[in-house]
């Protein structure tokens, strides 16, 4: 174990943090150089459940000695910021809180796991949860000990939803808020880092940025940097006991917000497939694959209609409309600040 006061550890977050657009704003008293796990944390706008979820990873029942990195998006208001220095100084976590000044979602996600890497040279182990997701207490320790026993490059889990608007208990079955698997085991690929682990070996097979920047108000840099990891040979596997609660809000439940989110997703899948294809012939069949999308989205609704309610049968129809508008250029940007309500 190599502890030391930041007060020399600033000299090597000065050597580490070289991008004139990131800052360390709060760090612990003590870091261990040591550790071999670092869980990352992109912030903005949530502080009063970033407190929940630092409690959560404060409560992690693991041997492990583990260190965080929190990423404030928000360099104007830097909410985050006050509730980060409060568990660090208090001693409740190691680690740091930077402020990235560039806003989005794939620059915030760059700059935890890019400043983990470097300030922890010993971590192999890099995990992330959103600022609105509580860590059940043995999260941590079952994504670690699933990698070690498996070897996989990345492990995912499930991000189940807490409805703060209580009277929609069927939403959890709908394809935007439920799991993608439902079983412990190797599987094909992961779709989203709010619930991950990712090796180091993993960032060292590509080059900075990992998370596309085309994506980074979009959505979906993500699920484009899994996929690469699928092409590349890695392999995933799913910890279905591993998991994370969202809290979702009220304004996340309503009609609108949900097509909005279906039309997201197919707008991500669209971009996704389409940067995957390496030539023209194959951009031309992922174009003819949304053209052939549409109409069977609209009989698949129309069949979900006899057992499902209206919100979920209409999806797959948002998810062909999102696609078909993504490929003319018309695509939603919910990760920009002012699309953002807090």
């Amino acid at each position: 174990m190599t502890l030391i006061p930041t007060d020399l550890f600033a000299t090597r977050i000065s050597d580490a943090v070289r991008d004139p657009n990131r800052e360390i704003v709060a760090s612990s008293r003590v870091i261990d150089l040591s550790v071999g796990i670092v869980v990352c944390i992109p912030c903005f706008r949530r502080p009063h459940h970033l407190r929940l979820t630092l409690d959560s990873l404060a409560s992690q029942r693991t041997p492990r000695s583990f260190a965080v990195v929190m990423v404030e998006n928000d360099a104007a208001r830097r909410e985050s910021a006050p509730v980060a220095a409060e568990f660090l100084a208090a001693g409740r976590l190691q680690g740091v809180c930077l402020v990235e000044k560039r806003q989005g979602n794939c620059q915030a996600i760059n700059a935890a796991f890019e400043t983990a890497q470097a300030l922890f040279p010993a971590a192999t182990r890099f995990l992330m949860i959103d600022d609105d997701e509580i860590a059940s207490p043995d999260w941590l320790e079952l994504m670690v000990r699933t990698a070690e026993a498996t070897g996989a490059d990345v492990v995912g889990g499930p991000v189940l939803p807490v409805f703060d608007d209580d009277s929609k208990p069927w939403l959890s079955r709908h394809p935007a808020f439920c799991p993608t698997y439902d079983y412990t085991g190797a599987v094909p690929l992961i779709y989203g880092c709010g619930n991950c682990l990712i090796t180091r070996s993993v960032f060292e097979r590509f080059d900075r940025p990992a998370f596309d920047l085309r994506f980074n108000f979009l959505g979906g840099g993500d699920c484009d940097f899994f996929v690469r990891c699928r092409d590349a040979g890695m392999i995933f596997h799913w910890t279905a006991e591993a998991v994370i609660t969202e809290t979702v809000p009220e304004s996340r439940t309503s009609l609108g917000w949900i097509a909005r989110r279906g039309f997201r997703i197919g707008a991500i899948n669209y971009r996704v497939q389409y940067k995957a294809a390496q030539s023209m012939a194959a951009r031309a069949r992922v174009f003819a694959q949304m053209r052939g999308r549409l109409p069977l989205s609209l009989v698949r609704s129309a069949g979900l209609l006899t057992s499902s309610k209206a919100v979920v049968a209409m999806h797959p129809m948002m998810v062909a409309f999102g696609a078909a508008l993504a490929a003319f250029g018309v695509e939603p940007k919910p990760y920009e600040a002012s699309q953002i309500v807090s």
